[in-house]
């Protein structure tokens, strides 16, 4: 099969169904004058001779030469021309591995009894009890710390208050000493100069009657 200008090989994608995987048709085609593609068909040729002769040797029965199969795939040779080779390319067919998995079926639920509905009613009542008690019970707690933060506020409260109270008295009993003293000192001022004075008139009264 020979293709116009550069081309020197083809290829053809072609289903075959889904049981029967894809084939794909692959035409290499070797022309005698051109050194390039003749030396690769024969680097090809020789793989395919080694790969047969390995094959032989597992296989010792006759095997048909133009047929060759590697992992996933078999290369068949279709027809040899004097200007070229051509093989067809046969992809094997997908693994039932790679099949969508299998939905498992939920296993069935248990009929309960009347026995085991009441129980489990009972237990739900029991927990709706249960958290019921603790709901209170956070509750009840939380009021109680309420009431021990305003008590201590109520103290802290009253002792400043008292000891306000307790300065402000000291403060006034230092006030009514002092002026109480103060008063003394001036009355204490006022009666020396009243004697100063009553001495002085004395010893004039004397005086004049000394002179007369």
């Amino acid at each position: 099969m020979r293709q116009s200008g550069s081309e020197l090989c083809s290829s053809t994608l072609a289903p075959r169904g889904w049981e029967c995987g894809y084939k794909l048709i692959i035409s290499v085609v070797i022309i005698s004058n051109h050194p390039i593609c003749s030396k690769a068909y024969k680097e090809k040729m020789k793989e395919l001779s080694m790969l047969s002769l390995i094959c032989s040797c597992f296989y010792p029965e006759p095997r048909n030469i133009n047929i060759y199969t590697y992992d996933d795939m078999e290369v068949k040779q279709i027809n040899k021309r004097a200007s070229g080779q051509a093989f067809e390319l046969i992809l094997k067919p997908p693994s039932p591995i790679s099949e969508a998995p299998r939905t498992l079926a939920s296993p069935k639920k248990k009929d309960l009894s009347l026995e085991e509905i009441q129980k489990k009613l009972e237990a739900a009542e029991e927990r709706r009890k249960s958290q019921e008690a603790q709901v209170l019970k956070q509750l009840a707690e939380k009021r109680e710390h309420e009431r021990e933060v305003l008590q201590k506020a109520l103290e802290e409260n009253n002792n400043f208050s008292k000891m306000a109270e307790e300065k402000l008295i000291l403060k006034m009993e230092q006030i009514k000493e002092n002026r109480e003293a103060n008063l003394a000192a001036i009355i204490e001022r006022l009666q020396e100069k009243e004697r100063h004075a009553a001495e002085v008139r004395r010893n004039k009264e004397l005086q004049v009657e000394l002179s007369g």
